[in-house]
C-alpha cells in the first residue's frame, strides 16, 4: 500500500520527503513520531490520523479538514490547552498492523482559505500546531524522524523505504536485479564505487572479496567518511560494515577470489573484477569463465605527461554471447604494468567514481535496465579529451 500510494500521489510523497513517519491503513493516513506537551509540559509522542478517500484506485483525496489524535490533549508552553484544535474525545478502530496508534481525540481547525489544499498542507498544519511548544521545550526532538513505519515485503533487501523508485515508477525495472547475487573482487577505489552503487539496487546478495587491510589513502578514493576505528582493518569487514544500517546481505570476504572459491560462486550470477596487477586479474577470469560466470572488469591506466596526469579508464564487459571472444580480443592486461602511475597517485576518487558508473551502467544494460541499442564489449574513457569509445566482440564502434 506505502509504495503504491506514494508513487501515485504528490502530496502523500512530499510528506515523505519532509522526513514525516507515514504509514497507511485501510481508509486511513497515519502519521507517528509527533511530539507534543501534556499538562505538565512533559514530552509525549502521539499520531495523527487522516481519512483517506479513494478516487480510482491509484489517488485518493482528503475527507474533510478533521483529522483524529493518537495521544492525550496537547498544551501550549504556559501550561494551558492548545487553542483554536476543537474537536473532542472520540475512538476510531484501525487494523491490527496499527495497534500501536490508539485514537483518543479529534481535532478541527479549518484554515482560513476554508479548505487544505492537499494532505501535505493539511497535516503538516495540524504537526506545527501541536508539535510547535514541544519542539520549543526540547529543541533535540523532531517530528522529521525519517522512521521506516510499515515493514517492507520479506524479501526486501533495505532497512528503509525507497520511495523515489516508487514515484519514478521504475519498480518494474529495478525489479529486474532483484535476484542477482554480484561478486566483486577487489575492494580498493573502483571496486568501493561499485559497491556503493548496487548496495543502492535491489540485488539479492553482494559479495566482496579482498585480503588487503584498510588503510587512510583508502579513505581518499572510496565513499564514506572515514572512522579511525577502521583503519588497519580487513577492507572487506570495512565495507560490509559501513552498509548494515542500509541493507542486508553485504557480505565481506577476507581473501582474494581463486579457485578454491568454487563452492561459494555455485549461486553467483554477475562479478565485477577490480584488481590492479595483471596475474591476479588473471586467475580471477579464469575462476569466472571456467563458471559460465557473466563479468565486468574495470581497470585505469594514469601516466604523468607534461607535469599533469594522463590515461585512460577501461571496461571490459564479459557477457554470455561473446565472453570467450572478448577474453581472445586482448583488451584486458592480464601481466602487471611496473611504470603505472597510478599506484603512487591515489587523488583519483573521481576517476575510480566514473569508472564504476560505466561497468554499472553496462551490468543494468545487460539485465534489462537501460537501453542497450549498441551491445559493447569494451570501452575506453580518454582522461585528457573526455572522449570514449567502444567496440564489440565484432568489431563495431
Amino acid at each position: 500500500m506505502f509504495h503504491h500510494l506514494v508513487s501515485h500521489n504528490a502530496d502523500l510523497a512530499r510528506l515523505v520527503d519532509a522526513g514525516y513517519a507515514v504509514g497507511f491503513d485501510v481508509g486511513f493516513l497515519i502519521i507517528r513520531d509527533i511530539p507534543y506537551l501534556d499538562q505538565r509540559l512533559d514530552l509525549r509522542i502521539g499520531a495523527l490520523v487522516s481519512k483517506l478517500i479513494d478516487v480510482d484506485g491509484e489517488h485518493v483525496r482528503q475527507d474533510d479538514h478533521q483529522v483524529f489524535f493518537a495521544g492525550s490533549l496537547p498544551h501550549g508552553l504556559d501550561g494551558r490547552p492548545i487553542a483554536n484544535l476543537g474537536g473532542g474525545p472520540i475512538t476510531i478502530a484501525l487494523g491490527p498492523g496499527c495497534a500501536d496508534v490508539v485514537v483518543e481525540r479529534s481535532f478541527s481547525n479549518k484554515p482560513l482559505s476554508g479548505a487544505f489544499a492537499d494532505f501535505f498542507e493539511k497535516m503538516d498544519s495540524y504537526v506545527t500546531l501541536i508539535s510547535g511548544p514541544a519542539t520549543n521545550r526540547f529543541p533535540e526532538t523532531t517530528p522529521y524522524t525519517c522512521r521506516q513505519v510499515e515493514e517492507m515485503p520479506g524479501d526486501s533487501v533495505f532497512k528503509f523505504q525507497d520511495t523515489l523508485t516508487s514515484r519514478a515508477e521504475i519498480a518494474d525495472l529495478s525489479n529486474r536485479l532483484r535476484d542477482d547475487i554480484i561478486a566483486i573482487v577487489g575492494a580498493g577505489g573502483t571496486g568501493s564505487y561499485i559497491l556503493d552503487f548496487l548496495a543502492r539496487t535491489p540485488v539479492r546478495e553482494i559479495r566482496l572479496y579482498d585480503a588487503d587491510e584498510f588503510h587512510v589513502h583508502n579513505a581518499f578514493r572510496s565513499p564514506g567518511a572515514l572512522d579511525p576505528e577502521d583503519l588497519g582493518r580487513p577492507k572487506a569487514e570495512v565495507c560490509e560494515k559501513r552498509y548494515a544500517s542500509f541493507r542486508r546481505n553485504v557480505k565481506g570476504v577476507v581473501r582474494m577470489l581463486d579457485a578454491d572459491d568454487l563452492d561459494q560462486l555455485a549461486d553467483v550470477t554477475f562479478a565485477f573484477v577490480c584488481v590492479d596487477k595483471g596475474h591476479a586479474r588473471g586467475e580471477v577470469h579464469d575462476v569466472l569463465l571456467t563458471q559460465g560466470i557473466p563479468f565486468i572488469d574495470v581497470g585505469m591506466g594514469l601516466r604523468r605527461r607534461d607535469g599533469m596526469l594522463a590515461g585512460m579508464l577501461r571496461t571490459t564487459a564479459y557477457l554470455p554471447d561473446g565472453a570467450e571472444q572478448t577474453r581472445a580480443a586482448g583488451w584486458v592486461p592480464l601481466a602487471d604494468d611496473p611504470d603505472d602511475e597510478y599506484k603512487t597517485s591515489i587523488q583519483t576518487a573521481e576517476l575510480n567514481a566514473l569508472n564504476a558508473s560505466i561497468a554499472v551502467i553496462r551490468y543494468k544494460q545487460f539485465r534489462g535496465f537501460y537501453v542497450d541499442e549498441a551491445p559493447w564489449a569494451n570501452h575506453l574513457f580518454c582522461v585528457s579529451d573526455c572522449l570514449a569509445a567502444s567496440e564489440s566482440v565484432h568489431g563495431e564502434d
